[in-house]
């Protein structure tokens, strides 16, 4: 069994490197662009990795996350907003699986394979503006919401908004095109430019009692709370894979492009030992951070199998593990982001190449939460041995 799980891992993983492969070849074009990647979500769509994680009992693949996050890692080298996109779309689908009943669960896994949704991201719990009314029997969604991942040409809007009657912060699931949902082109940051992470206004949008999943204040169980350790891991992935992609980047153009200053002593840029000391140190950063990165992801795995009987401990030690591995691409990345110019040249900058994507995507993408409390909380615990707590961003 094992082994038949291993190929179909491979399988996917091959397919999604072909992909990204195809997805490469427009890349610098619709960086430059900007807007809605139509074309690549529809390949996604078509792909059937849209399933991958969704358990074989409902209809999908089910593949474990640490599939899930490598192929996001293969999209992230050439593509970090289809990364974007694809991962959230994964982070989506388990809502109902987390925070809803076993019934909702069912549900929302049955109808994402039937119709083959492709989700996006509206949950953003720092932005209050959106207040969910009770109105006879069911109830009325009003207000916005900003950083709204993959949310144009998404069928499902997961959201967070305040209950007015008991002010908790209430998960609810819905139809992005359902009546009184605006779905705002607003997104025009330095990076991931095709993420489309803009705003999403509700103007009294009907929203049906079983579409509720759940307040997140009143979370009972670890498991619960596990969504936070998926998405940071998720983000480190995705920092990894720019780091990645910036590298391979780099490694071909020196090799190719790339000349040896006047006063080297050498015929050839890939023997100046200056670039190779930088290549030496680039190579050691990101084995670094790939290790902790794929340590994390056999760690969180672990977790998300424990399901319910996840222990307060587990979930801790795993979230600090997690919280390593992001700290360390998110460091790694942004040098190696910037450093690759140092080893490929002024005639590197020439806006065709568009080699300056991987530093501002990265650079976009870390400013998620701040890098500073991820450490903060390491040191908690290499210093009071205190495990950090869960909220929605650990």
């Amino acid at each position: 069994m094992q082994l038949i799980k291993a190929k179909e891992s491979q399988s996917y993983l091959d397919l999604a490197k072909s992909l990204a492969e195809e997805f490469a070849q427009t890349a610098v074009e619709r960086d430059a662009k900007g807007g809605t990647p139509k074309h690549e979500r529809d390949r996604l769509r078509q792909s059937n990795l849209l399933k991958l994680i969704v358990p074989t009992e409902y209809g999908g693949l089910g593949q474990s996350w640490i599939t899930v996050l490598r192929i996001t890692r293969e999209f992230a080298k050439v593509d970090s907003s289809i990364a974007h996109i694809f991962s959230y779309h994964h982070l989506g689908v388990v809502i109902p699986h987390i925070f809803g009943s076993a019934a909702q669960k069912q549900r929302y896994y049955s109808e994402t394979i039937h119709n083959n949704w492709f989700w996006c991201n509206a949950l953003n719990p720092l932005d209050k503006r959106a207040t969910l009314t009770p109105e006879n029997d069911y109830f009325r969604l009003n207000g916005i919401k900003s950083f709204c991942s993959g949310s144009v040409d998404s069928d499902i809007l997961p959201i967070t908004a305040i209950h007015q009657k008991t002010s908790e912060l209430n998960i609810l699931v819905i139809p992005t095109q359902r009546q009184g949902v605006t779905v705002h082109h607003d997104w025009d940051n330095i990076g991931q430019r095709q993420t489309d992470s803009g705003s999403v206004t509700f103007e009294n949008v009907l929203v049906y009692p079983d579409e509720i999943l759940g307040s997140i204040d009143k979370l009972s169980q670890h498991f619960n709370t596990i969504r936070a350790c998926l998405t940071q891991l998720n983000l480190a992935n995705i920092y990894l894979g720019i780091a990645q992609g910036a590298f391979e980047a780099a490694k071909t153009y020196t090799a190719t492009n790339a000349k040896p200053w006047l006063t080297s002593g050498v015929e050839s840029a890939t023997q100046d030992p200056y670039i190779l000391q930088h290549y030496g140190q680039i190579w050691v950063e990101l084995q670094a951070a790939k290790s902790l990165t794929e340590q994390a992801g056999e760690l969180l795995q672990a977790a998300w199998e424990e399901e319910w009987s996840l222990t307060a401990k587990q979930r801790g030690e795993c979230a600090l593990c997690v919280a390593t591995a992001k700290v360390a691409a998110t460091r790694v990345g942004l040098d190696i982001t910037n450093r690759i110019f140092e080893v490929m040249g002024a005639r590197a900058t020439n806006a065709k190449y568009g080699f300056d994507r991987y530093w501002r995507n990265l650079r976009t993408f870390t400013l998620h939460d701040p890098v500073d409390y991820k450490i903060q909380e390491i040191g908690n615990w290499a210093l009071n041995d205190e495990l950090p707590q869960p909220n929605f961003y650990s």
